[in-house]
């Protein structure tokens, strides 16, 4: 068993790659909330424009533009998405709907394939300036970018928890995850309310892609489906609340990376948001059903 010391850097990258899936999962509740729709192209949409961002990089073209194309992206190909296919699947069963966005997951995971081949992620690379500066605790070492990844966390969840609260619109989008047919006889502009959410959804992937290509690996593969840690972050909070939504992104990422140093365990990690999520949703419908037999009774 490895010593308290050898888990101390997992649990500082833990901690940070929690905060990105966090905004992350807070970006798929809140388009769940809008519209209805898991969105499983989250990584992909952040990934491909990482990759952008890379290829403008390696160009001599100056890095925040590049990073701004890659927000940019994410943010439109998201939002076309939305426009294009949203009102077709409105109607549609939850199963359909996540299953369109897979569809979208594979187009994108091809193009990556075709433009950027999937074997020569180790190759490149997108270093933000945050990474050449940091501090120590202790013998560990923190970069700007680890309190970053956690800091953009903890500020779009309370911003997020914020809007939906205090704003016209945030109220707007739980309304329509209460019920959207209701609430657009009260007159609430639904289609203005969906782009909304699904733009900010797209750019939280572009803010995502953008901090694991610099934590993680530039690699189509490992990006796209990073998604699973922050889809099992929002299925544990049950896709509604913001605030269980972030602790349990905390936990998936520090438990995923405290488990690297341990031999035995360490060729099963990604399995651990899979495993955290079956476990929180059988204690969640188990508290439901004692419930539910107390209040019968």
């Amino acid at each position: 068993m490895p010593s308290w010391q050898d888990f101390q850097p997992f649990l500082v990258t833990g901690l940070a790659l929690g905060g990105v899936y966090a905004l992350s999962g807070v970006g798929l509740v809140v388009l769940y909330q809008a519209t209805g729709v898991v969105y499983l192209a989250f990584g992909a949409v952040g990934a491909m424009g990482a990759l952008i961002a890379w290829s403008m990089i390696s160009a001599g073209i100056a890095n925040w533009l590049c990073w701004l194309v890659c927000l940019v992206f994410s943010g439109v190909v998201t939002l076309a998405y939305g426009m294009i296919f949203g009102p077709l699947l409105a109607k549609r069963d939850p199963l359909v709907k996540a299953a369109a966005t897979l569809g979208l997951l594979l187009v994108l995971f091809g193009v990556m394939d075709l433009l950027w081949t999937t074997s020569g992620g180790e190759s490149r690379a997108i270093t933000l300036p945050t990474d050449n500066g940091g501090f120590s605790i202790g013998q560990i070492q923190v970069t700007w970018t680890q309190v970053i990844g956690l800091g953009v966390g903890v500020v779009i969840a309370v911003a997020t928890a914020a809007f939906l609260r205090y704003t016209k619109l945030g109220t707007a989008m739980r309304a329509m995850a209460n019920d959207r047919e209701i609430t657009a006889t009260l007159g609430v502009p639904v289609r203005r309310v969906e782009a909304a959410a699904w733009l900010g959804c797209g750019l939280l992937a572009g803010i995502a892609g953008l901090l694991l290509a610099d934590m993680v690996a530039l690699d189509a593969t490992t990006l796209t489906f990073l998604v699973i840690s922050s889809l099992a972050a929002a299925l544990i909070a049950r896709l509604r609340s913001i605030a269980l939504t972030f602790a349990a992104a905390i936990v998936v990422g520090v438990v995923q990376n405290m488990l690297v140093p341990i031999s035995s365990v360490s060729n099963y990690t990604d399995m651990t948001p899979f495993v955290l999520a079956a476990i929180a949703l059988l204690v969640l419908s188990r508290r439901q059903v004692l419930s539910r037999s107390r209040e019968e009774t």
